[in-house]
């Protein structure tokens, strides 16, 4: 049943032109603006899309977007799913199968994190080199999830060590300073207590957000290659931790994103 409806899907999708995309582009929460680089062929609403999930998060327009960027072709998720919403592991990765149905041959992925490395600050980018799930669940972990590929997918190298080279020589090259790290995924959506936050501490993570993970497990599935940039939106310092402000959050992502789409557009140009 799962395979039937993504067929109707990706079916869907390619009767209305979207064909051959090379790359596929998740945009995370506040980071919306790189939609203005491509040059637009078709933008269809995920509520318009047979099967799709629709995005709820106020943040997330919630379109597939179709066009060229850098000279080549690329399908871009503007708005994703997160478990928080009441989506399961299968909807919140729906997108990516779909790309990946439509013939994508990478994935860059964006979020919005919280700093857990206090060298880290708000409004610096950090380029996922590793992660640790700790959301409490697998989108390979249904029935039937084989029809699909290696359900024990690999997760030794589950960011594409070429990509990663890529985009830390462009950063290098435009000035723009990229940490490197590990990301660890939470449910959410309550934000975290001190007691999480030194826990991640010990744990050594670098940032926490509640996305991404999920994704990365299902393109590493599909082999898939992908790389995946956090935009440092918060400060998680338990000793010295103060409110979250959403709007603030959005803010600093909206300023931090325009290195963001640098490292994006360069990086496609040459993958």
């Amino acid at each position: 049943m799962k395979q039937k409806r993504l067929q109707e899907t990706i079916d869907f999708l390619k009767s209305k032109g979207i064909t051959n995309p090379e790359t596929g582009i998740v945009l995370g929460t506040g980071l919306g603006k790189l939609v203005d680089e491509i040059s637009i062929e078709q933008e269809i609403a995920y509520k318009d899309i047979p099967n799709f999930p629709v995005a709820t998060v106020e943040f997330h327009s919630g379109k597939l977007i179709y066009g060229e960027l850098s000279g080549k072709k690329v399908i871009v998720m503007a708005g994703r799913f997160h478990l928080y919403e009441g989506y399961n592991p299968w909807e919140v990765t729906y997108g990516i199968r779909t790309m990946h149905g439509l013939g994508i041959k990478n994935l860059l992925i964006s979020n919005a994190a919280g700093a857990i490395n206090l060298d880290y600050k708000k409004g610096d980018l950090m380029l996922l080199e590793d992660h640790i799930n700790l959301q409490g669940s697998s989108p390979l972990a249904f029935k039937g999830a084989n029809n699909f590929g290696n359900i024990f997918a690999d997760m030794l190298e589950p960011y594409s060590k070429e990509i990663n080279n890529k985009l830390s020589l462009i950063a290098t090259e435009n000035k723009i300073l990229l940490h490197k790290g590990i990301y660890a995924s939470v449910l959410g959506p309550q934000l975290e207590t001190r007691a999480e936050y030194r826990m991640l501490q010990i744990l050594e993570v670098d940032a926490v957000g509640m996305s991404t993970v999920p994704e990365v497990i299902v393109a590493k599935q599909l082999n898939l290659p992908c790389a995946a940039i956090s935009v440092l939106t918060d400060e998680c310092d338990p000793k010295n931790l103060q409110p979250v402000d959403i709007s603030e959050i959005i803010a600093i992502a909206g300023k931090a994103e325009p290195k963001m789409i640098t490292l994006f557009k360069k990086v496609i140009e040459i993958l």
